[in-house]
């Protein structure tokens, strides 16, 4: 399971652009932001949390394509399906491989960008925490997307389908969170708990229903 994180992160370290992809779709996305919403300040400020979750989700969506896709093309993807260990835990450490490689460079930037939308640093951290939080389980419900969309033609355009009502509850109570972390007299206890509770829903369901995708469209 370690060989393969390490072996998946070597990948997108030498191909290049699977954080940096996921990072510049970000910064275009919050940047674009005060062009469709106007110069308003106060407004920007207070959208800025859902904008930045908003953000996340798109790029996290952009860069699940390439979970299996090489894996599958390069015919590496049979040998896994085929090897002697758990497929469970192959697609696991694939997820993890993942949000290493594109979602955490997203929570690294979002201080950055929150300078853009005028959060101050309290507000950035909150928005910052709620995605460490929620990010791993757009990966894990993503990948259940990504292992039915592998075999497909034109999968890239099934996988937006699929994975986007998934992410729903997750962006959801994201941003209820971020934002009853930065609001007096708003317990943020139920949402963060929400989110977690999403995160290891995901740790459960994600690599079995992945797993079992796989064997299904590889057959």
């Amino acid at each position: 399971m370690i060989a393969l994180i390490r072996r998946d992160l070597r990948i997108a370290w030498r191909a290049g652009g699977g954080a940096l992809i996921g990072v510049l779709f970000f910064l275009t996305v919050v940047v674009l932001m005060p062009f469709a919403l106007g110069p308003d300040i106060a407004l920007l400020k207070r959208l800025g949390p859902a904008i930045l979750w908003l953000g996340a989700l798109l790029a996290s969506l952009l860069t699940l394509d390439r979970l299996f896709t090489a894996d599958h093309d390069d015919g590496s993807l049979d040998l896994i399906v085929m090897g002697r260990h758990s497929l469970e835990l192959a697609c696991l450490a694939k997820a993890i491989a993942h949000w290493l490689a594109t979602g955490l460079p997203l929570i690294i930037a979002t201080p950055v960008l929150g300078l853009l939308l005028n959060l101050d640093a309290a507000a950035t951290g909150a928005v910052a925490l709620t995605l460490l939080i929620g990010t791993p389980a757009l990966t894990l419900t993503g990948m259940i997307g990504a292992a039915l969309a592998v075999t497909l033609r034109r999968g890239g355009l099934l996988l937006a389908v699929l994975v986007l009502p998934l992410s729903i509850p997750v962006l959801i109570f994201g941003v209820a969170a971020s934002t009853a972390m930065v609001t007096d007299g708003i317990n943020p206890g139920a949402p963060v708990s929400i989110l977690g509770a999403l995160t290891l829903i995901g740790l459960v369901v994600g690599p079995v229903a992945a797993a079992a995708s796989l064997r299904q469209g590889l057959d």
